[in-house]
């Protein structure tokens, strides 16, 4: 299993900690620090076990209000250092 922890830009959650499996093909875990609670938790619970292509290509440029980027998206940009990481 990749673990590592992604610090966010330009949303309320103030760290995603990220685990995926050994070839990053499959998220393993998602847990967020800070933000709105209750839908960052189903956030995690909906990723777990999907495959994390389908989930960046799902969420990727996900706003939230007026900003250009949300956790979700954030949470995108993470999972694809994930992968970064373990392709290198």
């Amino acid at each position: 299993m990749i673990e590592f922890d992604f610090a966010p830009h330009g949303v309320c959650s103030r760290n995603i900690h990220v685990a995926v499996s050994d070839d990053a093909q499959t998220v393993e875990h998602i847990e967020f620090t800070g933000g709105c609670n209750g839908n960052l938790k189903a956030i995690s619970k909906l990723v777990e076990g999907q495959p994390v292509q389908q989930i960046v290509d799902l969420l990727a440029g996900n706003t939230c209000g007026p900003r250009p980027t949300s956790c979700a998206d954030q949470m995108t940009l993470a999972l694809k250092e994930a992968v970064a990481k373990a392709n290198a």
